[in-house]
């Protein structure tokens, strides 16, 4: 067909190495009648990292190969946050200025950026640098934070935490100045190869799997306490990315009563599948050989497990429905997509036990009689990519991925797809999109996933943290598994702490504590300072008030107390914090992220925003009432009319934050 390339441009040699090391394998295996679209992210992301930017003639030669018009394949380019469609500096750090980095600095660490290196978004360094404002990075314990991304050579993205200006500085290759009343060396240094992604090495002349290691220094060793409480604590790398660096700011802490989900972090080396073994590793996999399909799925069912990502929905009621659906093939997706502000739990998962993930995507598969499994990750998780890549490579090796697995003749493999920047992809149809190469749009349900879902093929999708559940289901029973937690809430559940916190982390818990037990075993608020508010879900939750916190962190109770768990997000807020600019910075950060696909959400987060910003600025229009008013007015035209959760939560927070908090000093009754 006729592509109608743009004319006139030509990729270069460059581009072209780049973009055809993806396509070409891609193309030389995959089926003849789903076509080659899907491969378009990968390539994208392929020449991105190459020269820094998708550049007309990069575009032209990607569409060539994938047989996709460019003015399509320019609206998939476009959408992602993580791509550039004109030319930049080859180095590029986002500096994250949302809430959670907001209450830890970010604001002041962003003005003294503006200082040394020039506005957001203006090439610095002699024009060999740029720095960008960025949304929510997911290293909320461990604010400020800043993702460099590299484009060039050998060269990879990797994460920063306890950002400070000299370390991005020196991150971006510029000089970092001593301050003139002291002798102390930069608080980073990064040496010549600290940006270089892990090497995965053959073992000379032997049949055994491929060795993953980082380079020299890339690694903290990890090690693990006992925390006063009796919790089991872990402390994991400050730095998160292909590559180490030294940062003197807060460790991740991660702490498990009971240690289930997280009992193997700090423990077994995530780079290792041996250590992964003999700590229990593959165990779940083979019991489920022995249980069988339907098995495996009654006892998920009788555990009673809900999904962890927010929607709540029965795991067990899912698997059924996409391994009784008649077409095939059925695929699985792991949505590891995680972009709610506030939100880390998947991420330290998939850093610290990357073989579980894979292990419990098999049962899942072998269950609902998947063949092939997506892990959709999202872009700004450097690490978490690195360690499962190594996983995956692993698993295939030991024959625990692929053709035969572990000898059952079951056939199983997984590829890892990675976003690049759209916290709507999060949505599980606007995830399907994003892998197929369309803009990452969410669609219309019905029909739902387990009759038409990928590829227009029945399909299972589940987070990380529910998947990881179902290990220990099958290893112990679905009814021994229910067994922990309340009726309606079974098993432990992750919560990420993080704001004003005294030791912000990942904490896993039984369902049923209190909300107030938590905030007591974080150690309350930093500094001793009184308690103004929580963030309870994320940006798409609630706010809380103190006089609140004894509801149960169960799902039923958080309903009773018109809350919402969400994804896990319990963000603290002390009496200094300005609660107005942190309710706008979630309404700005829904205005970003609409995909603008449907009317009530592209025009609703924009005018609640300009709303809020007006309440900020004492310039109301009329009366402060009547801009409540208004704000509710398209809180509720959202919600009814939005095609995805997305526009139907954008007003959650927001108006929380208004009846109960009154951020912006008005009396209101609504």
């Amino acid at each position: 067909m006729d592509l109608h390339l743009i004319p006139g441009a030509l990729a270069t040699l460059d581009e072209r190495e780049a973009i055809d090391a993806v396509v070409d394998p891609a193309l030389r295996s995959l089926p003849r009648a789903r076509g080659a679209r899907h491969v378009l992210l990968p390539a994208l992301h392929a020449v991105h990292a190459r020269v820094g930017w998708i550049s007309e003639g990069a575009l032209n030669h990607i569409c060539e190969r994938l047989s996709v018009p460019p003015a399509e394949a320019y609206g998939v380019a476009s959408f992602y946050a993580m791509f550039s469609m004109t030319p930049r500096p080859r180095s590029v750090v986002h500096v994250c200025d949302d809430i959670a980095c907001r209450v830890n600095g970010a604001e002041a660490l962003c003005r003294d950026l503006v200082r040394r290196l020039g506005h957001a978004g203006e090439p610095a360094l002699d024009g060999r640098a740029m720095w960008v404002r960025s949304p929510c990075l997911g290293q909320c314990d461990r604010a400020p934070a800043a993702l460099f991304q590299l484009a060039g050579g050998e060269r990879s993205d990797w994460t920063l935490t306890g950002a400070t200006s000299d370390a991005i500085v020196a991150g971006l290759g510029g000089e970092v100045r001593l301050k003139p009343d002291t002798t102390d060396p930069p608080e980073v240094r990064l040496k010549p190869d600290t940006t270089d992604p892990p090497e995965v090495r053959l073992k000379p002349d032997t049949t055994d799997p491929p060795e993953v290691r980082l380079k020299p220094d890339t690694t903290d060793p990890t090690t693990g306490a006992v925390t006063t409480d009796g919790t089991v604590a872990s402390v994991a790398p400050v730095v998160s990315g292909f590559s180490r660096t030294r940062d003197r700011g807060a460790r991740t802490r991660v702490y498990a009563d009971p240690p289930r989900l997280l009992r193997r972090v700090g423990v077994a080396d995530p780079e290792r599948l041996d250590d992964y073994r003999a700590h229990g590793g593959w165990d779940a996999l083979r019991r489920a050989f022995a249980l069988g399909p339907d098995r495996v799925i009654r006892e998920v069912t009788d555990s009673r497990l809900v999904g962890r990502g927010g929607a709540l929905f029965p795991t067990g009621r899912k698997w059924d429905a996409v391994a009784h659906a008649s077409v095939r093939p059925h695929y699985l997706v792991c949505n590891a997509d995680e972009s709610e502000p506030g939100t880390f739990k998947d991420r330290v998962l998939m850093e610290e036990d990357p073989f579980a993930v894979l292990e419990a995507m098999a049962i899942a598969a072998y269950a609902t009689g998947c063949e092939q499994g997506y892990v959709y990750i999202r872009g700004e998780y450097p690490l978490a990519t690195a360690r499962l890549a190594g996983a995956i490579i692993q698993a295939r090796a030991r024959g625990l991925l692929g053709d035969d697995v572990m000898g059952e003749g079951v056939r199983f493999d997984v590829e890892l797809r990675r976003g690049a920047g759209a916290y709507i992809c999060g949505e599980e149809t606007a995830l399907f999109n994003s892998i197929e190469g369309l803009r990452g749009e969410p669609r219309n349900k019905p029909p739902f996933p387990a009759q038409s879902g990928l590829f227009g093929k029945p399909t299972l999708v589940n987070n990380v943290e529910t998947l990881v559940n179902v290990l220990d289901i099958v290893l112990d029973g679905g009814q021994a598994f229910a067994r922990t937690g309340t009726e309606a809430s079974a098993g432990t559940k992750l919560f990420c702490v993080s704001g004003c916190a005294a030791r912000p982390g990942l904490y896993e818990v039984p369902f049923g504590v209190t909300l107030r037990a938590l905030i007591d075993r974080v150690g309350g608020v930093r500094d001793g300072r009184p308690l103004q508010a929580v963030l309870l879900g994320g940006a798409a939750g609630v706010f809380v008030t103190p006089d609140e916190i004894d509801c149960p962190l169960t799902l039923e109770g958080a309903r009773a107390a018109g809350a919402t768990l969400g994804s896990g997000v319990v963000m603290l807020f002390d009496d200094r914090t300005d609660l107005g600019d942190i309710t706008t910075r979630i309404a700005a950060f829904f205005r970003h992220e609409s995909c603008g696909q449907c009317v009530p959400c592209r025009v609703g987060t924009v005018r609640q925003e300009e709303a809020l910003r007006r309440l900020a600025a004492g310039a109301a229009l009329g009366s402060v009432e009547t801009e409540y008013a208004l704000i509710d007015d398209v809180a509720q035209a959202m919600r009814d009319a939005s095609i995805c959760g997305l526009g139907q939560t954008a007003s959650t927070a927001v108006q929380s934050a208004i009846r109960k908090l009154r951020v912006f000093g008005a009396e209101t009754g609504r």
